[in-house]
């Protein structure tokens, strides 16, 4: 009878969400964005924690631990190439619990291992963590409303890095929790919220004929479509990628090290400060990524995101400059800068190959080649992290930080001209074919 019950309440929950267009984007939006905040308090506390001057391998402990989680969750994005593409639907909520309960075992065997043995730790933390982001997605492409739910999910990489910092700080701070400890303690607060949401996530549903017919039905990939879809797009991807891969090297800088940055520039013992900044920048990028939800035509949303990213990774450049000319302060730079570079970045995550994929009408799904930028983005974060050290330069964090934004500028701009180029010659060429891709 229980379960008779039970039966009937879900299938009314269901209808109820499937006869409201804006309570499905409600609905999944809040879902996906607890559970991917969830996952950054089990990823990014440990940064703000003090680690003094130990160093092993000639290299700093806290860039050991850095460097090894990058090195997991790497590993992780080259790995979810053909398991997040070839993941079933129905087995996404599992796997999200099972890999965040992994890398909240690992936070208490790096409490309980002393160091630097306790760094392997923090390889295996990441090494789960990297696939989450493909297994929540998955829930939300394929649809009308997308951009309008991805830009509230990946507004949680700002927000959430910025709650988890702060949370972090505030256990060290104010409750005299110990540095090892802080990383696990603090992944506990979001035990409940991520349970929560994933409950309910289950019961979002499926796109409609509708948002098929606008954005073409997600499947999972085969390995024949996966090298289909490498014989006609990768030569056109080797630019996006290594576009990519420039604004995650310099994201990751800001996530790991911006509590040094903020240090350096008179923010120490400001616990707030994370939190506050996070706020404003999510803030930002989620209204502008949003907007694309009211461009219905494909490829013009398609080209426009190209411009957009070039807008942003040049609004850092230029508040940098401007701070160096001394014409804004620090906090205002810092804000500027990494609002620019979020606004360059996480149109990859949300926006431009889900575009990409309606426009050419592709029965594939975004994990796939999301996860192949990715997987090389990641790569180049640990290969400048591993140069950072070994190379014996002088430098304080503003100058580092100066360079970054300067560089990632350049050849950021460079690169997605071409990438512009050699895309609207390759639709000319598939669609002069009129053939289907996959």
């Amino acid at each position: 009878m229980t379960t008779s019950f039970a039966v009937k309440n879900e299938r009314k929950n269901n209808l109820r969400l499937k006869n409201s267009p804006l309570l499905i984007v409600i609905y999944i939006s809040v879902c996906a964005f607890v559970i991917y905040s969830s996952m950054y308090g089990f990823r990014k506390p440990y940064t703000v924690g003090e680690y003094g001057t130990l160093h092993f391998f000639g290299i700093s402990y806290k860039v050991c631990l850095v460097i090894a989680q990058v090195l997991g969750y790497m590993c992780s994005k080259f790995l979810g190439i053909r398991f997040i593409s070839s993941m079933k639907p129905e087995n996404r909520l599992k796997y999200i619990l099972l890999f965040i309960g992994i890398a909240w075992l690992a936070l208490l065997l790096f409490a309980l291992i002393p160091a630097p043995l306790n760094i392997l730790c923090m390889f295996i933390n990441g090494l789960p963590l990297g696939m989450v982001f493909g297994l929540v997605f998955g829930f939300l492409e394929g649809r009308k409303t997308t951009e309008i739910m991805g830009a509230i999910l990946v507004t949680s990489f700002i927000f959430a890095a910025g709650v988890a910092k702060s949370l972090g700080k505030w256990l060290l701070l104010d409750c005299n929790i110990n540095g090892n400890w802080m990383p696990f303690v603090a992944g506990a607060f979001f035990i409940i919220p991520l349970l929560v949401a994933v409950g309910l996530l289950q019961f979002a549903p499926a796109p409609n004929q509708e948002d098929i017919a606008l954005r073409t039905v997600r499947n999972p990939m085969t390995a024949t479509e996966r090298k289909a879809f490498i014989r006609t797009f990768g030569f056109t991807l080797i630019p996006v990628v290594l576009s990519y891969a420039i604004f995650t090297i310099t994201r990751d800088f800001c996530e790991d090290f911006v509590n040094e940055l903020w240090a350096e520039t008179g923010f120490k013992n400001n616990a707030s400060i994370f939190t506050q900044s996070s706020s404003i920048i999510s803030c930002i990028v989620l209204v502008v990524i949003a907007v694309f939800f009211l461009i219905k035509n494909n490829l013009l949303a398609f080209r426009l995101t190209h411009f957009l990213v070039m807008i942003g990774i040049s609004i850092s450049a230029i508040s940098t400059f401007l701070f160096n000319a001394n014409f804004i302060g620090p906090f205002s730079w810092i804000l500027f800068a990494i609002s620019g570079l979020y606004l360059a970045y996480l149109p990859f995550n949300c926006l431009y190959f889900e575009r990409m994929l309606a426009l050419h009408k592709i029965k594939g799904n975004v994990g796939f080649v999301m996860y192949i930028a990715d997987a090389f983005g990641y790569l180049g974060t640990v290969s400048v992290l591993l140069i950072k050290e070994f190379i014996p330069l002088q430098y304080n964090w503003v100058n580092f930080f100066s360079f970054l934004f300067y560089t990632a500028a350049i050849l950021g701009l460079l690169l997605m001209v071409l990438t512009l180029k050699l895309h609207n010659n390759l639709i000319l060429k598939l669609w002069k074919k009129e053939q289907p891709l996959l």
